[in-house]
């Protein structure tokens, strides 16, 4: 049976130094929040061992998926909807990542407009930086349905360029290669390893997002001092360890965790920090983790804390997400068995040429400190042809020490939607 193979890359970075404000859209973004963030709950128990840092994109991996999602038809798109948490109505599934990232896009013109007030009275002079494109990569000639092709194009953005794999497969990948680089700010480099494209592929969908903000209220450097950590819940190490005393913090009690937030400019996005009552109870946490929980830490209420808040840079390898996906349960798609992959909607389906998953690649970067974080995400599907300020007496403050293993995501405020989900259990 001869299967081409058809690449469906998605590039997602995010650079963040500042927090973020957005306004309502007539589209509901709920439902694609929901399932960024189902996902990456499910996805991020498997990407690395307990005992690791981990990070990954939920909204790039979905954005990625929910991009091939359009092209799949029949029995493959009845578990891809069941194991990527899509609802029946796909027509509102795009549109509501239509929406989110409209959303997400409006940030950065807002945001410009605020700090010019702040810059005058001392606050952030920094706008968000928050970019995101999509492009598709198609094999010129190929039977592309020109539905498909205007979905993704009207609901992503993605725009269709044809390319030569057959040919010229390597030059194509580097051509990808540099055009997510491009759009990441060189964050994310050689996304697409080599070999990755052959001349079986005929499709290669791309998403890449940007995204730098400061903290709404940076860290004194002059606070910043090594600190004990207990790294793994078990072994003591010193630390960059950063303080801040701030009644702009949000904080949550849980059962057996505390959540705290911390708002970059414009307060539409933020990180969330939940830590563990005990220094070893990193994984009784994840048991709790749910879409529910980061909804509602998403809102969580103001508090007067002093925050011991280590810096870290996490930049792991790239993650093979092909087998993960396959244990949860997405399998026609990857032709498992063999001639059940059905994305006739993509490309027309033949009894000897069909599309089907090959492989989904994942690589992000993450660096917190003083002054915001920054963050940076690429995902690659290959598919087989086979806050406010409170007046009056000020309250004592809550003293919070991140000084042992928890979770963390950055998140956008309005929705909860994560756009990096991870762990850290050694900062260094």
């Amino acid at each position: 049976m001869h299967l081409r193979k058809t690449v469906l890359l998605v590039g997602g970075l995010a650079l963040l130094q500042a927090t973020l404000a957005c306004p309502a859209l007539a589209d509901d973004t709920s439902v694609a929040a929901t399932a960024v963030n189902a996902l990456g709950v499910d996805l991020l128990a498997c990407v690395a061992k307990p005992n690791e840092n981990a990070l990954l994109s939920p909204y790039s991996i979905q954005s990625a998926l929910a991009m091939t999602y359009a092209g799949a038809a029949g029995e493959t798109k009845a578990e891809m909807a069941k194991v990527l948490h899509y609802p029946d109505d796909e027509a509102a599934l795009h549109r509501s990542f239509a929406a989110f990232r409209k959303k997400l896009e409006e940030i950065h013109g807002r945001t410009t407009r605020e700090v010019k007030d702040s810059a005058n009275e001392g606050g952030p002079s920094e706008p968000v930086t928050l970019e995101i494109a999509n492009r598709l990569y198609g094999q010129s000639g190929y039977a592309f349905r020109p539905a498909f092709l205007s979905l993704v194009k009207d609901n992503y953005g993605a725009p269709f360029q044809p390319v030569d794999f057959l040919h010229a497969a390597e030059s194509a990948c580097r051509e990808i290669n540099r055009w997510v680089s491009e759009r990441t700010h060189e964050r994310i480099n050689n996304l697409m390893p080599y070999g990755g494209l052959d001349r079986k592929t005929r499709l290669v969908l791309v998403n890449a997002i940007y995204f730098k903000a400061a903290w709404m209220e940076e860290f004194p450097g002059s606070s910043t001092n090594k600190e004990p950590f207990f790294v793994g819940g078990t072994q003591v190490e010193k630390v960059q360890t950063m303080q801040h005393e701030s009644h702009r913090f949000g904080y949550m009690r849980g059962d057996g965790f505390c959540a705290l937030t911390i708002r970059y400019v414009g307060s539409d996005v933020q990180l969330l920090v939940l830590l563990p009552d005990k220094i070893d109870g990193l994984a009784a946490l994840e048991t709790q983790l749910s879409p529910k929980l980061l909804a509602k830490c998403a809102d969580s209420d103001p508090a007067f804390l002093i925050l011991h808040l280590p810096k870290f840079k996490l930049e792991p390898p790239m993650i093979l997400l092909g087998s993960v996906l396959q244990s949860l349960g997405l399998r026609k798609a990857f032709d498992l068995p063999n001639g059940s992959a059905d994305f006739d909607q993509m490309a027309p389906r033949k009894p000897n040429d069909y599309l089907a998953l090959s492989e989904v690649f994942h690589k992000t970067f993450l660096a917190l400190d003083e002054q915001g974080t920054e963050a940076a995400a690429a995902t690659s599907v290959v598919t087989l042809a086979s806050f406010g300020i409170e007046t009056g007496p000020r309250p004592n403050p809550i003293e919070v020490r991140v000084d042992h293993p928890f979770l963390f995501a950055i998140q956008h405020r309005a929705s909860g939607a994560c756009l990096f989900l991870g762990r850290v259990v050694d900062p260094r």
